[in-house]
């Protein structure tokens, strides 16, 4: 399905199952194809709201605005949420996800019912600049399988990248494909030049509602110093450690991830002890 938003583009969302609604925001390179193997357990607690954002999956590109900042994702969102006919919403992002959650959360907290973020920062660090621009200088190349060798290993663990030498091997014929796509690199390129000026550290403080945040000790992309400075700086906060999982906690632990997302929606009630 889809929807026009109020800058004229058209916006690619499904929904699954019935319960407490949740959204399910992408990672960067992410598109709501990415969730299907977790729709037929989370679906049977929750109502699966997946969205593609700007420049992501089925929704429109931007190619006609070739810089724009990350904040306006937060408003598409908003819009999303009006439009969806939902006073209030739970909202988990992963990574890129996450971010566009923060400043949802900072810019609409009348929306929020409840907040989850997964391997997430509050800023972006030089470091992590550093990596988006060493993905872009790649992408220019439309060599995909150079893009894959920049990118992918260093999204997962040591330990899961070694014990799944056949998964992984697959999705690199699979994704070198893709990344040899124009269309792909083209909106990669906006898609990290929107995360430029991204920091929310002096406003984490704002955010009120319910807030549950993971992190993973292997995650090279996204340390869990990162994490740790969430959790420190979102009153009430609860934080979940993975010890030994990557930047793609939900690959490596779905389990684990279905469990928490499912568990902390569906808590309508204090637990008094």
């Amino acid at each position: 399905m889809f929807f026009n938003s109020s800058i004229n583009k058209k916006i690619y969302y499904e929904i699954h199952g019935q319960g407490n609604p949740v959204i399910l925001l992408n990672g960067i390179m992410m598109s709501t194809a990415s969730w299907k193997p977790f729709l037929p357990a989370l679906s049977k607690t929750c109502k699966v709201i997946l969205v593609d954002l700007l420049d992501m999956g089925q929704s429109d590109n931007m190619a006609d605005r070739e810089q724009y900042v990350q904040p306006l994702q937060a408003d598409i969102l908003s819009e999303f949420v009006d439009h969806l006919g939902l006073e209030r919403v739970s909202i988990m992002g992963i990574s890129y996800g996450g971010e566009v959650a923060i400043e949802f959360a900072c810019k609409y907290p009348q929306k929020l019912a409840k907040l989850m973020l997964f391997n997430t920062a509050a800023y972006t660090s030089d470091r992590l600049w550093a990596s988006g621009e060493g993905w872009n200088a790649v992408g220019e190349t439309l060599n995909g399988e150079a893009y894959y060798a920049v990118t992918i290993p260093y999204f997962y663990s040591v330990k899961f990248f070694d014990e799944h030498k056949e998964w992984m091997d697959g999705r690199k014929q699979v994704l070198s494909t893709l990344f040899s796509s124009f269309d792909f690199q083209d909106r990669m390129r906006r898609l990290v030049l929107s995360t430029k000026d991204y920091d929310y550290r002096d406003r984490l403080c704002e955010i009120k509602a319910p807030t549950l945040i993971l992190g993973c000790l292997a995650d090279t992309i996204i340390p869990i110093k990162d994490q740790q400075y969430l959790h420190e700086h979102i009153k009430g906060s609860h934080f979940v450690v993975i010890p030994d999982a990557g930047h793609c906690s939900m690959l490596e632990k779905p389990e684990i991830f279905v469990t928490l997302i499912s568990g902390f929606v569906n808590i309508t009630e204090d637990i008094n002890i």
